[in-house]
């Protein structure tokens, strides 16, 4: 993979730098980013809740039914979770309600 240098100056705004760096909005590479992107905004909010819940993974995997390997790669970014999972995470799991904003 050949890395692309961006000239200080060019780049205006972060969609910008974006379409610079991964490409324009739907392009296979951009697609890719935004995925990765959104798997590890969701750990990072993931751990951060658990935390604050002073849980350990093995505790929260046990308050939903899982095991804490799954907890583990999810809080990795390592697994595709689906929305059900997600809300039973957060609200079984952690005490916390989810709100879903599609824009």
């Amino acid at each position: 993979m050949s890395k692309k240098t961006i000239k200080s100056g060019t780049v205006q705004d972060f969609d910008s730098l974006l379409d610079t760096k991964y490409g324009k909005l739907g392009s296979k590479k951009r697609q890719q980013f935004e995925e990765g992107a959104q798997k590890f905004y969701i750990s990072e909010m993931l751990k951060v809740a658990r935390k604050e819940a002073k849980l350990t993974q093995t505790e929260l995997a046990d308050r939903i039914g899982s095991k804490k390997s799954y907890i583990s790669r999810v809080e990795n970014g390592k697994s595709n979770i689906t929305i059900e999972s997600l809300i039973k995470i957060f609200e079984v799991g952690l005490n916390r309600k989810v709100n879903i904003i599609i824009s």
